[in-house]
Order: structure tokens, then C-alpha cells, then sequence
């Protein structure tokens, strides 16, 4: 009898532990896979300009697809908020660049793209170093009037694989498919806007 009365003592604890493994197993599994570090937002020539380091990389089957032909489509996102007590916080900056990321088999060479530019590298390796730095990046216009020097504002910034830019049969199979999501969480920080360049 004096078991059945231990064992059962135990089990709160025991359900208490299953449900902590069962809350933290998810989160493990869909944690971020891109890590962003030495964000920096600086005056330059023609408004002010963002710095930041992402840390990752491609799995297996991603390097596989772009070997294989497949363009891989790498989101920047970048967002300023000014705080309201009396509403929700107004966005005031919303800016997104896209670049490709490509494999041509006739050059043997790795294709990183955005806008009009276009770099060429030997390796994989290569071109993923280039998209892991992002420098000097224009976010907000020299004299935008929905800022101003001096105030504080909330920044977010992430990196994403956008899979909606993916050809369609890709685009089905990324749906709810692990190897085929690539995103960091929203890394948002305060920051208070420096005096523009002169």
C-alpha cells in the first residue's frame, strides 16, 4: 500500500513534467533558424542606412534544390513603429528587399541577385557569406517627414525564404514541409533616430 500512495504522490509531478516536454518540444522544433546580430541604423549620403549580420544555414535539401536549378528567394524585412498611448503604434517605415539566390550549371557558378545587381561566386559558401551581411542598406529618405531625429522608435528587422516566390510545384511541397522553412523571429529593438548626415 505504502508504494500505490508514493507512486501517486508522484504523479502530479510526473504530469507536470510531461506537459513541460510537451510545451517545449514545439518551440524547440519551430525556433528560429536565422539568427540576427549587429543591427545598426546610421545616417548616410541619402537618409539612413541599416547594417545587420544574419547567422545561418541552407539544409540539406534547400542546397540540394538550388544545385538541381531551383532560384531561392531570401526576404529582408524592415519596420519602424512610433508608440501612441491612445491607439495602436504607427508604423512609419515599412521597407522589403528580395534577392535570389540561383545555381548555373553552363558557368558553374552561384548567382546572387537584388534589383539590378547581380554577383557571381565559385561556391555555394560564397554567396551565402554575401547574403548572411547586410550593409548600407536605405531605409528611410534623407528628410522623410514621418521621422525625426531625435525621437524614439521601435525597429524590427527579419530575414526570411519566402516559399510563395518558390515555382508551384515547390510551392506545394514547402507547405507545412520543415526543410523547407528558413526565418528568423522578428528582432525588434528601441532605438532613438540620429541626426541625419549633412
Amino acid at each position: 500500500m505504502a508504494s500505490t500512495t508514493a507512486s501517486s504522490k508522484n504523479l502530479p509531478e510526473r504530469l507536470h513534467r510531461w506537459l513541460l516536454l510537451l510545451l517545449l518540444v514545439p518551440a524547440i522544433a519551430w525556433a528560429a533558424e536565422i539568427q540576427i546580430g549587429n543591427e545598426q541604423l546610421d545616417p548616410g549620403e541619402e537618409g539612413y542606412v541599416l547594417s545587420a549580420d544574419f547567422r545561418f544555414e541552407l539544409k540539406p535539401r534547400l542546397e540540394e534544390a538550388v544545385g538541381r536549378g531551383v532560384v531561392l528567394y531570401f526576404v529582408v524585412e524592415y519596420e519602424m513603429t512610433r508608440e501612441r498611448w491612445y491607439w495602436l503604434d504607427q508604423t512609419v517605415v515599412a521597407r522589403s528587399l528580395t534577392y535570389s539566390l540561383s545555381y548555373h550549371a553552363l558557368t558553374r557558378q552561384y548567382r546572387l541577385s537584388t534589383g539590378g545587381l547581380h554577383q557571381s561566386f565559385a561556391t555555394l559558401g560564397e554567396a551565402l557569406a554575401v547574403l548572411s551581411r547586410l550593409r548600407n542598406w536605405l531605409v528611410i529618405d534623407k528628410g522623410d517627414p514621418a521621422v525625426r531625429p531625435g525621437e524614439t522608435y521601435q525597429a524590427a528587422l527579419r530575414l526570411r525564404l519566402d516559399p510563395a516566390l518558390l515555382p508551384r510545384p515547390f510551392q506545394i511541397t514547402a507547405l507545412g514541409n520543415r526543410d523547407w522553412a528558413l526565418a528568423a523571429d522578428w528582432k525588434i529593438w528601441t532605438l532613438t533616430l540620429p541626426a541625419e548626415a549633412k
